[in-house]
């Protein structure tokens, strides 16, 4: 990379909120910039990394990174996956402005920056958002306010963090969608969470067909009668039918009369089942 004329750096000249310069852009040895330890994006798309290096290397990086100084080291406040690319590509140096940051100014552009570019999972922008009001002791519609967002919306995706880890890992993964998460909140039963996140991931399910489900779930057809009094033997077979199948079961009775209902919500799901009843009917007949 070619070495920055004046008026170069001087194009670049920036000042902060404070009316403090910013400096403009230095080359800088690429060893003594470090990426932001509370970056909220903690998942990086290798492929996209590898397709952003080869650009790098043939035609160097671009856009400047944006970082803080720290003693000796240049902090990134925004370009993390730019970062990345370069040491993929091999440079050795790169363009970085330096900016004279508060730690919750640092905080605030790194998470808008990654909103912005809909960098975030649902459950990484949900955890920051969680970050940044424990940190700063701010109301989620402060928040709300400080990123451009709606208190509702700021509010909605937090609740992803209430959903069993399991079901968490498949939105951070990219299995489920933080619309298909939201609407299996729409059920409290953490098992019954599991099961529907496990029909819907992959795009088995549309978001419509899953909010329908859990609308019938809610709120079944058939008026209830009154609900038989059931041991604690009966309630504890149920949750062991739960785990042997891997789905929801209902029991509807008691010791004397009753039903079992195991759902399945896949193909998969009835496969499974009909493998385990024939394990069963094989151990009985031996």
């Amino acid at each position: 990379m070619k070495d920055l004329t004046v008026f170069e750096v001087d194009k670049y000249k920036t000042y902060d909120a404070n009316g403090n310069f910013n400096e403009g852009i230095r080359e800088v040895d690429i060893n003594l910039v470090i990426p932001n330890p509370d970056q909220p994006r903690k998942n990086f798309d290798p492929d996209a990394i590898k397709e952003l290096a080869k650009t790098v290397k043939k035609y160097g990086l671009i856009q400047p990174i944006i970082a803080t100084l720290d003693r000796n080291n240049y902090v990134i406040v925004a370009g993390e996956r730019r970062f990345r690319a370069a040491q993929m590509a091999g440079l050795k140096v790169v363009p970085v402005i330096v900016k004279t940051l508060t730690r919750k100014q640092i905080d605030e552009i790194a998470l808008i920056e990654n909103i912005q570019r809909q960098n975030l999972n649902p459950i990484e922008e949900a955890n920051a958002y969680k970050k940044f009001i424990d940190d700063y002791k701010l109301t989620q519609e402060e928040l709300a306010n400080n990123i451009g967002k709606s208190r509702v919306y700021v509010t909605n995706t937090m609740r992803l963090l209430s959903l069993p880890e399991e079901v968490r890992k498949m939105v951070e993964m990219g299995r489920l969608s933080g619309s298909h998460a939201r609407a299996i909140l729409g059920v409290d039963d953490e098992m019954l969470q599991i099961t529907l996140a496990k029909a819907a991931c992959d795009k088995q399910m549309s978001v419509r067909q899953l909010e329908i489900l859990v609308h019938n779930k809610n709120n079944p057809t058939d008026k209830k009668k009154v609900k038989p009094i059931q041991s604690l033997e009966l309630r504890q077979l149920v949750r062991t039918m739960e785990r042997v199948f891997a789905t929801h079961v209902t029991l509807h009775g008691n010791e004397q009369k009753g039903r079992f209902y195991i759902d399945y919500y896949t193909s998969d799901d009835l496969e499974r089942i009909i493998d385990l009843i024939e394990i069963l009917k094989k151990e009985t007949n031996s």
